[in-house]
C-alpha cells in the first residue's frame, strides 16, 4: 500500500508493532478529508480576498494555516454542475449536467416538460414555449448519473468512512449522497435550498435532517453532525463533504447578528450603488446587512469543526478545503445581495465574477503556512488531486478532465493550457447562452445567440472591460477554434433556434 506526503514527526510518533519478534513502524493512516462547499459565496466574499464588510476570521485562518489561491474556477457559474464536477473530476459539458437541476422545467417546479430518453436517467427540454428567447436552451441531464465512479465511491472502496452534511442539489430520491458512495447522509437532498419548515431555522422539513430545538440554524446543525461523525470516526480515515446551504437564498438571518452590521453599515457611511449588466443591475458595494449576517453565521460553523479537529488532534492529518460552487449572488433578480467587485457580474454569468472562487488549503505535513498560489485550477481538479494526496492512484479506465494540482505545493508546475467552460441556458440572474475558454492571461467568451466573441487579457484588465477583438484577431481565432474542439471532444450540447422566438 503506497502512503505519500508523511511527515517525519508523523512517523516518528507512529506506534510499535512485533512481527515476528521484530519490532516495526506501523504505518499511519491516511489524511482525513473535510471538503468544505460554501454556496454561492463569491471570492471576495471572504476577509482575507479583500471583503472589509463581511466577518471571517475563522475561514480567513485557513490561509494563515496553508494555502491561498488567487485564480480557482468554478466548472460552472451555477451550483449543480460545479458539484457534479468535484464528485466525477468531469467538466460538466462531457456530463450534461450544465444546468441547475430541478432548472426551468424540472422535478421540483412541476411544470409540464418535454423528455429526451437517456441511459440512466432523462434529458429535460426546457423554456420550449418561450418567445422571447432567440435560442431553445440544450437538452441537460438533470441528475448524477450512476454510472459515475464518485470521489466518494473511490475514497470508500479504499477503506474511507464517508458522510455528506448539507446540500446535494444533484437529482431527485435515488439520486441522492446515500446513492452515490457516502455511508452518512444529514441534510442532503434534491432542493437547491433550504426550502422546507422555517428554512434556515428549526424546524426543517428536511427529508434528511431531523429537526433540531425551535430556531436552531441549520449551519449550526451541520457543524454538529459533522463534529459527531470525526469523533466516531477518529480511528479510520473520513472524508466529510460539509457543503453549506449558506448563502443561497432566502436571505435571512438571526436578528441579532443582522443588527450588527446594520450598525457596522451606518458607521462605515455604506449606501446601495448599482451599475447595469443588461438585462439586470448588479451590486457595486457590499454592505448588505443580512448578507453579511449570513456569512458570518457559516463562518462561526467553519469555526467549530475546525476546533473538533483540533480537539481530537487531527489537525495534523487532516486536509482541509475551503470553496464555494459559484460566484457571488450580484444581479437584481434574486435580490443581488453581494459585489464581487472588481470582478465583473456574478452568479449565472461567464464573466470573473460567476467563476472566481475563494480556495483555502491546509494540510501541514505538505502546505505550508502562507502560501499564495496563482495558477489557474478549476473543480474538476478537486478528484485527481485529493487521490494524489492520499496516495490512491487514478483508474485508468476512468476519464477525469482535472489534473493533480498537488505539485504546486511542492514549487513545481502542472501541464495543462486551458480552462473552459459550457452554459448552454438562460439564467435566473441574467446570464445567456455562452461558451469560454482561459488560456494564461487570455480569456475568450462566446455567445451563442448571435456568434459574438469577446476577448479580454485578465493580467491587465480583471474587470472584463475592454474587448480586444479587433486587436488581437489571430488570439480570437486561436482561441475560437480551441473552444470548438474541446465541445467536440466532450460531446457537449448546443442550444437550437427557437422556431416560436419573436426576437428574431
Amino acid at each position: 500500500m503506497k502512503y505519500c506526503n508523511i511527515s517525519l514527526t508523523t512517523l516518528l510518533l507512529a506506534p510499535l508493532v512485533t512481527l515476528n519478534g521484530a519490532k516495526v513502524t506501523k504505518p499511519p493512516t491516511r489524511p482525513n478529508i473535510l471538503f468544505i462547499l460554501a454556496d454561492d459565496l463569491g471570492q471576495r466574499d471572504i476577509g482575507i480576498y479583500g471583503s472589509s464588510f463581511y466577518e471571517t476570521p475563522n475561514i480567513d485562518r485557513l490561509a494563515r494555516d496553508g494555502a491561498i489561491f488567487t485564480n480557482a474556477y468554478a466548472a460552472a457559474s451555477i451550483c449543480s454542475p460545479t458539484r457534479s464536477s468535484i464528485l466525477t473530476g468531469q467538466y460538466p459539458a462531457r456530463t450534461h449536467n450544465t444546468e441547475y437541476f430541478g432548472g426551468p422545467n424540472g422535478f421540483d417546479k412541476g411544470i409540464p416538460t418535454d423528455y429526451l430518453p437517456s441511459r440512466d436517467g432523462r434529458f429535460i427540454l426546457s423554456w420550449t414555449n418561450h418567445s422571447r428567447f432567440p435560442l431553445l436552451p440544450a437538452p441537460y441531464l438533470e441528475c448524477l448519473s450512476a454510472s459515475h465512479t464518485t470521489l466518494a465511491e473511490t475514497l470508500k472502496a479504499e477503506g474511507y468512512r464517508t458522510m455528506h452534511a448539507g446540500k446535494w442539489h444533484l437529482g431527485p430520491e435515488g439520486s441522492w449522497p446515500e446513492d452515490h458512495g457516502f455511508d452518512v447522509n444529514r441534510g442532503g437532498h434534491s432542493s437547491g435550498g433550504p426550502y422546507g419548515g422555517e428554512k434556515y431555522f428549526s424546524p426543517y422539513g428536511n427529508p434528511r435532517l431531523t429537526n433540531g430545538p425551535e430556531g436552531e440554524h441549520i449551519a449550526d446543525r451541520l457543524a454538529e453532525e459533522c463534529s459527531k461523525f470525526m469523533e466516531a470516526n477518529k480511528d479510520k480515515p473520513f472524508y466529510i463533504s460539509l457543503w453549506f446551504y449558506d448563502v443561497h437564498t432566502p436571505i435571512m438571518a438571526r436578528p441579532e447578528l443582522i443588527k450588527k452590521y446594520e450598525a457596522k453599515r451606518l458607521k462605515l457611511g455604506l449606501k446601495p450603488a448599482f451599475i447595469s449588466e443588461p438585462p439586470q443591475q448588479v451590486r457595486q458595494i457590499q454592505e448588505h446587512a443580512v448578507y453579511a449576517a449570513m456569512v458570518e453565521t457559516m463562518d462561526n460553523a467553519v469555526g467549530q469543526v475546525l476546533a473538533k479537529l483540533d480537539e481530537l488532534g487531527l489537525r495534523e492529518n487532516t486536509i482541509v478545503i475551503f470553496t464555494s460552487d459559484n460566484g457571488g449572488l450580484s444581479t437584481s433578480s434574486d435580490g443581488s445581495p453581494t459585489s464581487n467587485l472588481p470582478f465583473r457580474a456574478g452568479k449565472g454569468w461567464l464573466y470573473e465574477g460567476g467563476l472566481r472562487e475563494p480556495l483555502l488549503i491546509s494540510y501541514p505535513p505538505l502546505v505550508k503556512p502562507g502560501t499564495v498560489i496563482n495558477t489557474p485550477v478549476i473543480s474538476t481538479d478537486f478528484y485527481p488531486t485529493l487521490l494524489d494526496f492520499v496516495g490512491i492512484p487514478q483508474n485508468p479506465q476512468q476519464t477525469l478532465d482535472g489534473i493533480s494540482f498537488v505539485p504546486l505545493f511542492r514549487n513545481r508546475k502542472i501541464k495543462r493550457s486551458q480552462l473552459f467552460w459550457h452554459y448552454p441556458h438562460y439564467s435566473n440572474q441574467g446570464g445567456k447562452p455562452s461558451g469560454a475558454i482561459r488560456e494564461g492571461d487570455w480569456k475568450l467568451i462566446e455567445w451563442f445567440e448571435d456568434g459574438r466573441l469577446e476577448l479580454y487579457n485578465l493580467a491587465v484588465d480583471i474587470g472584463e472591460q475592454d474587448n480586444l477583438t479587433r486587436k488581437y484577431p489571430d488570439k480570437v481565432k486561436d482561441l475560437h477554434e480551441k473552444l470548438v474542439t474541446w465541445r467536440k471532444n466532450t460531446q457537449a450540447i448546443m442550444p437550437d433556434p427557437n422556431p416560436n422566438s419573436k426576437t428574431r
